[in-house]
C-alpha cells in the first residue's frame, strides 16, 4: 500500500526554501481496542446529561466554558473560540541549531517524516547532509492544525525527521520527588561498571522486542471466536522490590553469571524452528530490577507466515 503524506509543507532555511511532504513515523495500530456492549451485543451510545435537571443534552445546544473557580465558568461561543485557534501555516521555519544531543528525549512528543517534494531534492539533500557533518540538529516553529509548535528537525540514515517537542511546563520536574541522596563505594561503583560492561551492546534493534501482551489479547481473541473458554494461566508472581539484599552481594553474583555471547553480525530476526537468543534481562542482578517497570522481553520472528487468525476469518466472512 502506498505511503500517503498528510500534508505539504515548506521547511525555510535562511533565504532558502525547501518544499517537503509531511508523513507520519508512527501508528497506533499496536493498540487493541474493545467496544462497550450492552449484555445482549448491542451497541451502546454516549449521551450527556445535565445535572440540573438530569436531562439529556444535545451537542448542538452545548457549549464550552472555563472554570475559573469552583463550580464558575466564563462561557465561550465558537466564533470566539476560533479566533483564539492559531492559524495553520505551511511554513516550518528553522530559527537555530543546536548539537544533537542538546534536546533531552524527556521533552520528545510526535515525530514525523520528511521527504522532499517537487524541486526539492537539491536543497533537502544539502541541509540534511550539512547538519549530518555539523552534528546539529534544527529548531523551528510550526503552526498545525490550530496549535504552534516547537519541533526539532534531525538527520536520519535515509532523511529527516520532524519532532515535535513539549513545551517546559508540560514537563515535571524530578526535583518535586524529593529522592534521597546516597553515596556508593568505589569498589561497588566498580563492580556496577563491570556488570554495565558485561550486558552491553552497540546499537538498539527494535525488531529483537515484541508485544507479549498484546499477543496473549489477540490468542484470547481467537479462541473466543472459535467457541472456546479462555482459561487464565497460573504465573509465579515476581519478587517485590522491597526486598533488602547486600549491594557487593549481588553484583558479584551477577558478574559471575554467563554473559549472552554477542551475535556476529548486526542482529537479525532467529531462524524459524531455532531458539532464540538468551536476553540480557535474564543476567541483570535484582537490584536492576523494579517491581513498578519491566524490561520487555526479546521474542525472535519467525519468517513463516502464521495462519489466519480467527478473527481474520471472520471479518472476511
Amino acid at each position: 500500500m502506498a505511503v500517503r503524506s498528510i500534508a505539504s509543507l515548506t521547511l525555510s532555511f535562511g533565504l532558502v526554501s525547501i518544499p517537503v511532504r509531511l508523513y507520519s513515523a508512527t501508528e497506533s495500530a499496536s493498540t487493541v481496542r474493545f467496544n462497550l456492549l450492552a449484555r445482549d451485543g448491542s451497541r451502546v451510545k454516549q449521551q450527556y446529561v445535565s445535572e440540573k435537571d438530569q436531562s439529556v443534552v444535545p451537542r448542538s445546544e452545548m457549549v464550552k466554558g472555563y472554570e475559573f473557580e469552583k463550580d464558575r465558568f466564563v462561557l465561550f461561543t465558537p466564533d470566539e473560540l476560533k479566533a483564539l485557534e492559531e492559524g495553520s501555516s505551511h511554513v516550518v521555519e528553522i530559527t537555530a541549531f543546536i548539537p544533537e544531543s542538546a534536546v533531552d528525549p524527556i521533552y520528545y512528543d510526535k515525530a514525523y517524516f520528511l521527504a522532499p517534494d517537487k524541486r526539492g531534492g537539491k536543497p533537502y539533500a544539502l541541509l540534511s547532509e550539512a547538519m549530518r557533518k555539523s552534528g546539529r540538529c534544527a529548531l523551528a516553529k510550526w503552526s498545525w492544525k490550530a496549535k504552534q509548535y516547537v519541533v526539532q528537525i534531525r538527520p536520519a540514515e535515509d532523511g529527516l525527521i520532524l519532532q515535535q517537542l513539549l513545551y517546559a511546563d508540560e514537563v515535571r520536574s524530578m526535583k518535586d520527588l524529593d529522592i534521597e541522596k546516597v553515596s556508593v563505594s568505589p569498589a561497588e561503583l566498580q563492580l556496577a561498571l563491570q556488570l554495565i560492561d558485561q550486558i552491553s551492546e552497540d546499537a538498539y534493534d527494535p525488531s529483537q522486542y515484541e508485544d507479549e501482551e498484546k499477543k496473549r489479547v489477540l490468542a484470547a481473541i481467537d479462541e473466543k471466536i472459535a467457541g472456546k473458554h479462555i482459561v487464565a494461566s497460573a504465573r509465579a508472581e515476581e519478587a517485590g522490590s522491597g526486598q533488602v539484599i547486600d549491594l557487593m552481594d549481588a553484583l558479584k553474583a551477577s558478574l559471575g553469571k554467563k554473559p549472552r555471547a554477542a551475535p556476529a553480525t548486526p542482529a537479525v530476526a532467529a531462524t524459524p524452528g531455532k531458539t532464540p537468543a538468551k536476553t540480557a534481562r535474564g543476567n541483570v542482578s535484582p537490584m536492576f530490577e523494579s517491581g513498578e517497570r519491566k524490561s520487555p522481553k526479546r521474542a525472535a520472528k519467525s519468517d513463516e507466515p502464521a495462519a489466519t487468525p480467527a478473527r481474520a476469518r471472520a471479518r472476511k466472512g
